[in-house]
């Protein structure tokens, strides 16, 4: 623990000077997944804030600090074969990331986002003062801080839950015909208590695939065990598409964990074959394993915001009430044509909350409605203009079928609109005590500033121009891409040295 009470120490010495002298500043984490565009201003360097403390047996928890990756924290915790409950599908994506915004994985209509799975955390408030947040210690503070994207403090460690982890995943891939059948059979699949994870894939309209997980250390004699990890590996959603295409009964197989916890990484689920359309280049299994060092998640993302595609790609994951989903879908698919659809069933946090939510029951006043997800990705309009009005439009229907959107992504509400969704009150009352007033508020973090925008294309000169050029924007991402892929190689070895 001394190294990380070293880094917080600095932390806290950093934020105090900010506090003494009133002045704003951000976080920097080192990385991001979010598709926001970003910036620079005054900032408190938390990125050596990247390791696994302890891993408990006996209370099944881990200790682990904000920067750590889901990649790197189940590797830690499946040494002593325990799992976390909630797993973000991307490797990259961090636990401190998981809490400050929103975490919702394909186990989550099992046990809610992933907050739901901390039992406290550790935070730098804006004064400097170190504190603990937790169900019995700052309970407003330990609820207002899990989506509130790093708006009320600085989360600094946490303590995760843990549950048995087994050597497989039973994967069965049960085909749809339809939207409606689609959603109908993920909330009928959401009620057994046998399965562990739950989504499912809408190819198109008339194929749909609705997929149940259950962890085991059984493998059926004969079986043959499936793999997606490897170059040579399909594309975990490609090979479901290819088993269910024709299939008219349910389809099992058996996926090694870790596997199955990272299935859509190769790829970014379907993502990665954007690339492959931008620069109109063959797209087949020989392609695949060829630029497969490119083709992960961490690369994806790094090359979409480095290439500048970001401010036209549609990277949304909304979530919507069941009796309205349909509809939703209709409207996308009139709308943006894009396919596939990720299709993840939600528990929702209680209220009041900065997740997505809903105050729709389907029971008592007590309880509330459980919620679909709809991962809505792909290419939008290229001319600027079109591409805000395409998503203020997604934003008005959204609001119109009682929906909410993930923030991690483009957001363009006005801040009036922005909080007739959240409890503007009682998250101004949590910033006010503690002392959170000089970091951005979450209306001013999370929403596109298009005028901020503007000015900083005009100002970037040729090389904001080249970006917008086809190739130069997507081999200025690839390049880029590289380069970030061999600093974590580099800095992951200095880790070993240091014996980190």
């Amino acid at each position: 623990m001394k190294h990380h009470k070293d880094v917080v120490c600095q932390i806290t010495s950093s934020v105090s000077q900010y506090f003494k002298r009133r002045e704003p500043f951000r976080i920097f984490h080192g990385s991001t997944n979010s598709t926001r565009p970003g910036g620079r201003q005054n900032t408190v360097d938390i990125s050596a804030l990247s390791r696994v403390l302890r891993v408990d047996t006996k209370t099944k928890m881990a200790l682990v600090e904000p920067n750590v990756p889901m990649d790197r924290l189940v590797e830690a915790t499946m040494q002593y074969g325990l799992v976390p409950p909630v797993v973000m599908e991307f490797p990259g994506i961090t636990a401190g990331g998981g809490f400050a915004g929103t975490g919702g994985e394909s186990s989550s209509f099992k046990y809610g986002y992933f907050n739901e799975t901390v039992n406290s955390i550790e935070v730098v408030l804006g004064n400097g003062e170190v504190v603990t947040a937790s169900e019995k210690e700052n309970t407003d503070l330990f609820h207002g801080a899990s989506g509130a994207v790093g708006t009320l403090g600085i989360t600094t460690l946490l303590e995760l839950q843990l549950v048995q982890a087994k050597k497989y995943v039973e994967a069965t891939y049960h085909p749809v015909r339809s939207v409606a059948e689609a959603v109908a059979k993920v909330k009928e699949e959401t009620l057994n208590p046998a399965h562990d994870y739950v989504d499912g894939i809408l190819f198109s309209k008339d194929h749909g695939v609705i997929v149940t997980g259950r962890m085991t250390d059984s493998l059926p004699s004969g079986s043959a065990i499936q793999h997606f990890s490897a170059p040579s590996d399909p594309w975990f959603y490609l090979h479901v598409h290819d088993r269910t295409l024709s299939a008219t009964t349910p389809i099992t197989e058996h996926i090694p964990l870790a596997e199955y916890l990272f299935r859509y990484d190769r790829g970014g689920f379907w993502v990665g074959r954007s690339a492959f359309s931008y620069f109109n280049f063959p797209f087949n299994k020989l392609t695949r394993w060829f630029l497969d060092d490119f083709l992960h998640t961490r690369m994806l993302y790094k090359a979409l915001h480095a290439s500048g595609q970001s401010r036209n790609y549609v990277v949304q994951d909304l979530a919507i009430p069941y009796p309205t989903v349909e509809k939703f879908i209709d409207y996308t698919v009139s709308s943006f044509n894009i396919w596939p659809l990720w299709l993840c069933p939600l528990r929702q946090s209680r209220l009041p909350t900065l997740h997505p939510h809903t105050s729709a029951t389907e029971t008592d006043k007590k309880t509330l409605a459980p919620l679909l997800n709809v991962g809505l990705w792909g290419f939008g309009p290229p001319d600027p203009a079109a591409f805000v009005t395409k998503n203020r439009e997604l934003e008005a229907k959204l609001k119109e079928l009682g929906g909410m959107k993930w923030l991690y992504a483009h957001t363009y509400y006005p801040e009036g609109e922005f909080w007739e969704m959240f409890d503007k009150e009682w998250y101004e009352g949590l910033r006010k005590k503690y002392h959170a007033e000089r970091l951005p508020s979450m209306w001013h973090k999370v929403r596109v500033d298009e005028e901020a925008q503007r000015r900083a294309e005009e100002e970037g000169g040729w090389g904001a121009w080249a970006l917008r050029k086809w190739p130069l924007g997507g081999l200025w991402g690839i390049r880029k891409a590289i380069q970030s892929r061999e600093y974590l190689v580099a800095r992951r070895s200095s880790w070993k040295d240091k014996g980190e």
